[in-house]
């Protein structure tokens, strides 16, 4: 078993040294973002439980009615969601009821937006959600630059150009660390003679040289 609200509290409080350097009403305002929940697991640090935590009851006998102690355990999963702010896949341990609420706010991002501090009574939810509101809030206030169309046509002839001269930069880093063979230079001959590009008439005017060489 892990942590209640009053010993988040207290963590806090030893950490900042004590309540005498709090400004007045702060701590009202931390009591008020750190979760109230009963009891919490420890396994549910690492992930996003949504309320969901160890119950403790009684197992009751059919026959005499005898009572034993029992717990009942949240169906957890371990799942792969994607966040648009961090633009990849986020490996978590949620519950079933996670994953409801989850799709109901329309993402994971979305989720972590709406839940308020109270409510998220994981170590895990609070810093995920202060650190996707940090990134949101860091992505409204960048500009927001709009291509034309032949703008866009241009970039994308560049990338391709970039990745072309990337993929020639490969080649020759490769012929340099290898070197280049005699064999190595005549296939290159060979496929272009029989590139239809570079013949320049009549694609059945081949020479008895090349088919020679092909076979």
């Amino acid at each position: 078993m892990a942590f209640r609200g009053k010993e988040m509290m207290k963590k806090i409080m030893a950490k900042i040294g004590g309540e005498k350097n709090l400004a007045p009403g702060v701590k009202q305002a931390l009591k008020q973002a750190i979760p109230n929940s009963k009891v919490v697991m420890n396994r549910a640090k690492r992930g996003l439980f949504a309320g969901r935590h160890i119950q403790f009851g009684n197992q009751i006998s059919e026959d005499g009615g005898n009572k034993s102690r029992r717990s009942w355990k949240p169906n957890v999963q371990d799942k792969r969601l994607f966040s648009y702010i961090l633009d990849r896949h986020v490996r978590v341990k949620v519950t079933t009821h996670a994953i409801r609420c989850i799709d109901k706010a329309g993402g994971i991002d979305e989720y972590l937006l709406k839940t308020p501090y109270h409510k998220m009574d994981t170590e895990m939810g609070i810093l995920w959600k202060a650190k996707i509101e940090k990134l949101y809030e860091e992505l409204g206030n960048m500009e927001v630059v709009f291509f034309t169309p032949e703008a866009e046509a241009d970039l994308d002839q560049d990338f391709k150009d970039m990745r072309l001269e990337q993929r020639e930069a490969r080649k020759q880093l490769r012929r340099q660390i290898y070197g280049w063979s005699g064999k190595q230079k005549q296939i290159e001959e060979q496929q272009e003679d029989l590139d239809p590009n570079n013949w320049g008439g009549n694609s059945h005017d081949i020479s008895n040289n090349q088919v020679a060489n092909y076979h």
